[in-house]
């Protein structure tokens, strides 16, 4: 099996995809997609990725998009290490926390929303950035609450699907400069995934442009 990545370094998503990557232990070739050059809106990319973005995960010649099914396609055809618990109602609870980053704060402050702010309703940069904030810390405050309790991770004693989408998260609020002291559980189950190495390797800094 041949796996091709085809992502950008600081992208949150294409973040999410590589953890799953080398949580599963998988080999794969990166190929990178530059949001900063417009290369996204390529014909290339939207060949692979009608929708213009990144990630898409090219397997075996077979293209799949959108980090959350990229992720499930690797958790069903590698079982193990799993994402989600088997029992119903935990794994209920694990996509709750997972799709609120996913669903509800990341897809406000992506770049192509931040670029409509400042091109088309001209929003400064300051104003720019005080939109990124408000959004994560909104939805930080519910994950911090439904946090409560967890383990050395959200997933308790070995990260989960949830675990996978909090770390790129925390990296684009701390660039951002959000203030972090509200959130104590968030920022020690973060340190604590930094150690492991599947998430250390799929860090920006790490990676840098393909």
């Amino acid at each position: 099996m041949t796996l091709t990545l085809f992502d950008y370094y600081r992208s949150s998503a294409s973040y999410r995809v590589r953890i799953g990557l080398n949580l599963k232990g998988l080999a794969y070739r990166r190929v990178d997609v530059s949001l900063l050059d417009g290369a996204q809106r390529s014909d290339e990319n939207l060949a692979r990725n009608p929708q213009g973005f990144v990630p898409t995960l090219d397997v075996d010649g077979t293209p799949v998009s959108q980090s959350l099914a990229i992720l499930d396609w690797l958790d069903q055809a590698h079982p193990e290490p799993g994402f989600l618990p088997a029992a119903p109602l935990a794994r209920a609870q694990v996509m709750a926390r997972a799709l609120l980053i996913a669903c509800d704060i990341h897809p406000l402050n992506n770049l192509r929303v931040l670029g409509y702010l400042k091109r088309e309703l001209g929003a400064g940069d300051a104003a720019r950035d005080d939109w990124y904030r408000h959004w994560v810390r909104e939805g930080f405050v519910a994950l911090e609450r439904m946090a409560e309790g967890c383990g050395r991770y959200l997933g308790g004693d070995r990260p989960d699907l949830s675990d996978i989408c909090l770390v790129p998260q925390m990296f684009n609020a701390r660039r951002f400069n959000l203030d972090l002291t509200p959130f104590p559980t968030l920022v020690r189950v973060d340190a604590a995934l930094q150690e492991v190495e599947a998430f250390a390797a799929a860090h920006p800094e790490r990676v840098g442009p393909a």
